[in-house]
């Protein structure tokens, strides 16, 4: 099987790579295939797709063409983002014109808390990285260490000044997954709403929303990551915390 590029070498971006791989990682699991099966129809060979993939390596332009000819999607945005310019750290003015000293305060690593969408009784737990990322003059989120690594998001920060709530928000080809926390309390967490797409039967998708909670990984003792079920030791705590957003008027849930 014919594996060298012969398109253009060139690579993208760090920001680019991660973005391509995560539409893969998407598309993938959509369309439960193999990534064997994918590197196949790319005409890649299956170290190529893993080490770009896991982002031990860039994507090449070259590469990313043939992905996206054997998906049928365009992996790549269609309009490019200005860079900011050199030194400037302010946010645009869609995620709150904030400047990177005044939310260095959000910048950690939290154990991100929800309820299982696939089990009743069970929580699920997994990491995500608030950082400043230069590139694009704001703060990101990057979620990792998911059971279900295919839905591993990456995505932007809004910190408004006029709500006072926070805003980690995906828009992937105009579908949004958006969650809205309240300011960090005392001990660093923050406890809010998560709004996205669940999947359903079949193929189908429903929209669903639940409590969510980043705690700081700091003050979690033996942090637990994965699918919590009510046995684990970690279970009592976790769901205390999900109980906060809404015992503590956190959030509100309206029934009909």
């Amino acid at each position: 099987m014919q594996t060298q590029d012969k398109l253009s070498d060139g690579q993208l971006s760090d920001e680019q790579s991660r973005e391509v791989a995560e539409m893969i990682r998407e598309e993938i699991a959509r369309r439960r295939i193999s990534r064997q099966a994918l590197a196949e129809q790319a005409k890649l060979s299956l170290s190529t797709l893993e080490k770009a993939l896991g982002g031990r390596r860039p994507f090449t332009l070259a590469t990313t063409v043939r992905l996206e000819q054997a998906l049928g999607v365009s992996l790549r945005k269609s309009t490019a983002m200005p860079a900011p310019a050199a030194g400037n750290d302010v946010a645009p003015d869609g995620l709150g014109s904030y400047s990177h000293r005044a939310v260095t305060w959000l910048e950690g690593v939290y154990i991100t808390l929800r309820p299982s969408f696939g089990d009743k009784d069970a929580i699920f737990a997994y990491r995500t990285e608030i950082v400043w990322e230069p590139k694009v003059s704001s703060l990101v989120f990057r979620e990792g260490e998911r059971t279900d690594a295919a839905y591993e998001h990456t995505g932007e920060v809004a910190v408004p000044h006029q709500s006072g709530f926070i805003y980690l928000v995906i828009n992937k080809h105009g579908q949004h997954r958006v969650i809205t926390v309240s300011r960090p309390t005392v001990t660093g967490a923050m406890y809010g709403i998560i709004s996205t797409l669940r999947a359903g039967a079949g193929s189908q998708l429903m929209p669903v929303a639940a409590p969510i909670a980043y705690v700081p990984i700091a003050n979690v003792k033996e942090p637990k990551l994965g699918r919590i079920m009510p046995d684990d030791p970690s279970h009592a705590s976790y769901l205390s915390h999900l109980r906060r957003t809404v015992d503590e008027s956190f959030a509100l849930f309206l029934s009909v």
